[in-house]
């Protein structure tokens, strides 16, 4: 299949809720990096965090494979360092190859949920 996206993306808005619902996964409050690749080559992607007052974290690195999803939490991302709660931060999003990227938020501090999600900014 022909690949689909771009290979450099940016989310302009993250942030992880300190706390939220504990013991179930599913409902933890988190950060998410949904990413496309419809292309027949694996993505080798490097995400880079910025925050408004120390330097960039960075880079992560992770693999899409070939004609897959993966839904990224930045909950998960540990190496170099753990993204930290509680912080703003953007996130720039560098792939070898086409992908596309999607930015999700589950805020479970409260009993009504919320659930945000926007496309992602692609470089030109």
């Amino acid at each position: 299949m022909k690949p689909v996206g771009r290979t450099l993306w940016a989310i302009a808005e993250g942030y992880i809720p300190p706390a939220g619902t504990e013991g179930s996964r599913a409902l933890e409050s988190h950060e998410t990096a949904c990413m496309l690749n419809a292309g027949d080559a694996d993505a080798h992607v490097k995400i880079t965090i910025f925050f408004k007052d120390r330097e960039p974290a960075g880079p992560y690195s992770v693999t899409v494979p070939a004609r897959r999803t993966l839904h990224l939490r930045f909950n998960d991302l540990t190496d170099p360092e753990p993204v930290p709660r509680g912080t703003d931060y953007a996130s720039v999003i560098e792939s070898d190859v086409p992908i596309v990227v999607q930015h999700t938020r589950l805020d479970s501090r409260q009993a009504a949920l919320a659930l945000l999600t926007t496309m992602a900014y692609p470089a030109a």
